[in-house]
């Protein structure tokens, strides 16, 4: 490789650090990190300590970029969780023989427009294979992670514990280019969203009956705590206040004591809430006071 072409991959190096993109060497001509693994780590310099990956070795320092792109012409890789990035990786389609096979591009637009939503404008790298990178900034405080065709095929996402071959970069299939060279955009709401694992919705307590409740009544009571605890935002309210309701006609009979049904509502609206405690307490007895006035049996004189 000529001096030229190893001086414009170390000018694409520290332009991508100038940027804050925090920047490690890919084997010359290649996408694969070019420093050493755990089991060859010398134990000396960065690793001394112990062993440091590449994303730990990332960095935007000028000088330690000059002294290693000084060695050899490597490529550049941009660690996009230390970037404060999220890169959304649209790939070309592996049997390239075939037109009728959507590219990641084709399928991302399809997204978008499933969703509502315009295709976002951000800094935009055409790859080697003729894909595209779209840069955005990552949301604070929200942990992002690598996804391989979660949005839709040919569709990933590269952020904490990932990696793009940064423009500049030249492999035997082409080089990485910036087609669109606007600011970073953050990554649209919509997408990250998208982007989160489920949620896990917390499941109550096995409730330990102190009556000799019938089968039918432990099972009302499991019932309507699952249903609190399960309930989604702007209906909890309503779902505990009619659980309430419901189980105090079984305690106005005898089934339940007032007692195991309150601390088990109780236990099922904090493992989900969003209001003080005292809140749902409140909703809890008027709901067991309504319930247990209307439903008790009238004595006769």
């Amino acid at each position: 490789m000529t001096h030229e072409a190893r001086s414009a991959l170390l000018r694409a190096a520290l332009d991508a650090a100038a940027q804050g993109r925090a920047v490690f060497p890919l084997l010359p001509g290649g996408k694969r990190p070019a420093l050493h693994g755990e089991t060859s780590c010398p134990r000396t310099g960065d690793c001394a300590d112990g062993h440091r990956k590449w994303e730990q070795r990332a960095t935007t320092d000028p000088d330690r970029i000059r002294r290693a792109w000084e060695q050899r012409p490597f490529n550049v890789g941009i660690a996009t969780g230390p970037s404060g990035l999220l890169v959304v990786d649209l790939d070309m389609p592996k049997n390239k023989s075939s037109s009728d096979t959507p590219s990641g591009v084709t399928t991302f637009e399809a997204l978008c427009e499933r969703a509502g939503r315009p295709v976002p404008s951000t800094r935009t790298v055409r790859t080697a294979s003729g894909g595209m990178h779209l840069y955005f900034s990552a949301p604070p405080g929200v942990r992002l992670t690598n996804t391989a065709g979660t949005l839709a095929p040919l569709v990933d996402t590269r952020a904490g514990g990932g990696y793009v071959v940064a423009p500049g970069s030249i492999t035997p299939g082409g080089s990485y280019v910036v087609v669109d060279d606007r600011p970073v955009a953050p990554l649209p709401a919509w997408l990250c969203e998208a982007l989160q694992p489920p949620r896990r919705i917390p499941q109550p307590d096995p409730v330990p009956l102190a009556t000799n409740a019938s089968r039918y009544a432990a099972a009302a009571l499991r019932n309507e705590t699952l249903a609190v605890a399960t309930a989604a935002d702007g209906t909890r309210n309503h779902t505990l206040l009619r659980a309430a309701r419901a189980l105090g006609r079984l305690i106005a009979t005898g089934d339940l004591t007032r007692t195991e049904v309150e601390e088990a509502l109780s236990r099922a609206a904090a493992g989900n809430a969003t209001q003080p405690e005292r809140y749902y307490d409140d909703v809890i007895r008027r709901g067991l006071d309504w319930s247990i006035t209307h439903n008790s049996p009238r004595r006769t004189a």
